[in-house]
């Protein structure tokens, strides 16, 4: 422990001597931000990132060999999520006068050098001035499921996002909680039952983790996507920093990668912006599949974020590691673990009614899984969302059959979701009552309240919102004044159970969405994960 001591107190002072020559050079003062495990160098157009000589529970950096492995493979890494920002891996060497950076002296340390992006760029800076704007968020979100896609592949006989592995995690994870409990004068009354909770679901996902490496669906990830491992650069959002040190922890399904971020989003007061996050992201990815152990990424990024914040209970500036946000990440974490939620509703309505719109608000609303059938029925036919289907020249997507597919697809997404107990909105047309009465029967046979919202909207401004939908082209829909004039008589009005069961989203009443939330979640016990 000693030895470790004077070990960081040597780097620390090293890093400290390399500034001033950094100043002279650059005729600025040199900028020093601190985390858990680097310490870094803002110059005017540079960033140099030190990785500290420290031994914690999930790595040890006390040996140089592994610094300059561990800043080797933080280049390799982030140059699939952020090329332009890493630069290369600089060497520190001991000069006539003290450190610095290259020369001919005797090896001492490493550094990764970056460009330095703007102060006031992280979304965890935006999110707290209240600057992040949904379309970066939806942006980000398609960036993210592409660069899922294309990552690579782990082995299927890799033990890679096992039940191994997340047990090895989750055995981690409490045995800092507990020591960190331990020491408070009053443990938190719920942490208990997420332990309990943890065990429970390490069993039950046994099977569904060795199907995900199965069928391909582990990945090299960022392994470390929260708030302030993502920047806003003009319209691009960038994830940069991805986990170096750990290949258990990168090589990761990918709804965990994503977990992290839109729990950080709710734990930051974002719950509308991490709803969206995560619905753009499946609607994106079409990963819905995975759904069964989101919950339990979510808390163990909650427990995460707790275990980094007492690394450096005595520091408020870096990176929020205070007793206190420990707190509010492990009161996150029992928030999810003991919400279940399982309900389902289904829009019904003309195209241009505002189903998406009020699906969309609902769901950030109340914290809903939604389900689009214009996206899963051109991911059907391997179209994207805003590709066009003319091209086919077949008209094949729309006939009776495609529709047939598509609301089987809605319906095995909804299952899942149901299942994983995620309140669900399934928005589609649902013209024809067979249809509706398929999801009804679902709703019934797992015991999750079922709601209609049922969306309307006056001939005049129906083909108004058509029109302008066509124009601005971005989004899925492709339905035209045809189609409206071809479907508006296939609409089959709710008959009087079904009207029972609806919520009205009328476009002429002054009704907010927040409003429309409040509705649904009156309908049977909802509990939600966040207060």
């Amino acid at each position: 422990m000693a030895d470790d001591l004077l070990l960081l107190a040597e780097a620390r002072d090293r890093v400290s001597a390399l500034r001033e020559p950094l100043e002279a050079n650059d005729g600025s003062p040199v900028r020093l931000i601190e985390t858990h495990v680097s310490w870094v160098l803002l110059t005017h157009r540079l960033a140099y990132k030190f990785k500290k000589p420290v031994r914690l529970p999930f790595l040890d950096l006390t040996r140089l060999a592994e610094r300059r492995r561990c800043c080797d493979e933080e280049l390799r890494l982030n140059r699939r999520f952020a090329p332009d920002l890493y630069l290369d891996v600089i060497e520190v060497r001991e000069g006539p006068q003290g450190p610095c950076l290259g020369g001919s002296g005797p090896l001492v340390d490493v550094a990764v050098r970056m460009r330095r992006f703007p102060d006031g760029a992280l979304w965890s800076e935006r999110v707290g001035a209240g600057t992040l704007l949904p379309a970066q968020v939806d942006s980000f979100a398609g960036r993210l499921a592409a660069l899922h896609r294309e990552a690579p592949v782990a082995p299927p006989d890799s033990s890679f996002g096992s039940s191994t592995v997340h047990r090895g995690l989750v055995n981690g994870l409490v045995g800092a909680i507990d020591s960190w409990q331990a020491s408070l004068p009053a443990p938190h009354p719920g942490w208990p039952g997420v332990r309990r909770w943890l065990d429970e679901e390490l069993d039950r996902l046994e099977s569904h983790w060795l199907a995900r490496l199965r069928d391909g669906r582990v990945r090299e990830c960022h392994g470390d996507l929260h708030l302030g491992n993502v920047l806003q650069a003009g319209d691009e959002a960038i994830a940069f920093d991805a986990l170096e040190f750990a290949v258990e922890l990168r090589w990761i399904d990918p709804l965990d990668d994503l977990a992290f971020l839109v729990m950080d989003l709710h734990a930051n007061g974002r719950h509308d912006l991490a709803l969206r996050l995560l619905n753009a992201y499946l609607e994106a990815s079409g990963d819905y599949d995975g759904l069964p152990a989101l919950r339990f990424f979510l808390v163990t990024r909650a427990l995460v974020r707790a275990q980094v914040c007492t690394l450096l209970p005595s520091r408020g500036d870096a990176g929020g590691a205070t007793p206190s946000a420990a707190t509010a990440y492990l009161e996150l974490a029992c928030e999810i673990a003991r919400t279940a939620d399982r309900r389902l509703a289904i829009t019904h309505g003309l195209p241009g009614s505002g189903k998406t719109f009020v699906a969309k608000a609902i769901a950030e609303e109340v914290g809903a899984i939604r389900v689009r059938s214009d996206v899963e029925r051109k991911r059907l036919f391997g179209l994207s969302s805003l590709q066009s289907s003319q091209a086919r020249n077949d008209g094949a997507i729309y006939d009776a059959s495609a529709t047939e597919r598509t609301y089987a697809r809605l319906l095995a997404v909804a299952r899942t979701a149901l299942l994983a107990d995620w309140p669900t909105i399934v928005d589609a047309a649902f013209l024809r009552r067979a249809e509706r009465t398929g999801f009804r029967a679902l709703a019934a046979a797992l015991d999750a309240p079922f709601t209609i919202l049922d969306c309307r909207t006056e001939p005049a401004l129906l083909r108004q919102r058509i029109a302008a939908r066509q124009v601005r082209g971005d989004d899925a829909s492709e339905a035209d004044l045809d189609v409206l004039k071809r479907l508006a008589p296939l609409d089959e009005p709710l008959d009087d159970g079904e009207a029972a069961l609806a919520i009205v989203c009328d476009a002429e009443s002054s009704q907010q969405p927040a409003t429309l939330g409040r509705r649904w979640r009156e309908v049977g016990p909802l509990q939600r994960w966040w207060t």
